[in-house]
């Protein structure tokens, strides 16, 4: 008799499904870019020349100025990364990548940060979906308390040097992707699943969960937000608040 109660016990504990939380992380859960913060780390320890600043400061400038977008910011960093991270060892990526985390990973939104907890609590699976590096996704999504990471995978040469391409690009340009791969490979439910997201990237994301939140969102994901009702949550300074 035991032995069958453990048999119909485990039978239905394998028929359960984990309820998901799907999370952005540049932007909605750090207060900034992992890949900028990275960037300056690697000038800073002169893997990559001082002099590459100049092409993405001006876009820095007008976006503070609030003259330009962020995103023209982000592209102008992104630009000069892809190009100096080729013939890198991965060994001074991965070394220095362990060195930000440890500087910035305090460096959250209070938001972000107890809604995370509050779904541990819950048993949620959490999931953080980022362009970033995984490199540098790994170690600040761990402390976190995350249960699966994707992000962008370097393709390594030969030496262990990082050639400037990834793996499986395909899939982590489009959110929605991660998100059907992740509900049938980690048998997830999407009944009360819910998806934090910053910018119009998000939405292919945020359109598959029930529970969308668009956080300090740009104005394309704000737009979206009033048009499909979704949550819009901004935090200012000490301060938290739904529109």
């Amino acid at each position: 008799m035991p032995n069958q109660v453990n048999r119909t016990f485990n039978k239905k504990s394998q028929s359960i499904k984990r309820k998901v939380a799907f999370f952005d992380v540049d932007g909605t859960i750090f207060r900034s870019s992992l890949l900028i913060e990275i960037t300056e780390k690697l000038i800073e320890k002169r893997y990559f020349p001082e002099s590459i600043r100049e092409r993405y400061m001006s876009a820095q400038k007008r976006w503070l100025d609030r003259e330009g977008d962020y995103a023209d910011y982000i592209k102008a960093v992104v630009g000069v990364f892809m190009e100096q991270i080729k013939g890198l060892p991965y060994s001074h990526f991965a070394d220095t990548a362990k060195e930000v985390v440890t500087s910035e990973q305090k460096k959250v939104y209070r938001y972000t940060r107890d809604l995370i907890k509050e779904l541990r609590k819950k048993n949620y699976f959490l999931l953080a979906i980022s362009q970033s590096p995984k490199t540098i996704l790994d170690p600040f999504c761990r402390i976190l308390g995350f249960d699966k990471v994707y992000g962008r995978i370097f393709e390594l040469g030969p030496s262990e040097s990082i050639t400037g391409n990834f793996i499986d690009e395909y899939l982590i340009e489009n959110k929605a992707n991660i998100v059907r791969r992740a509900i049938e490979k980690e048998r997830l439910s999407l009944k009360g699943s819910i998806a934090v997201g910053d910018t119009e990237d998000d939405i292919p994301m945020l359109e598959l969960v029930e529970r969308p939140i668009c956080f300090n969102p740009n104005r394309k994901l704000y737009k979206w937000a009033k048009r499909n009702q979704a949550e819009i949550v901004v935090e200012r300074k000490d301060v938290i608040y739904k529109l």
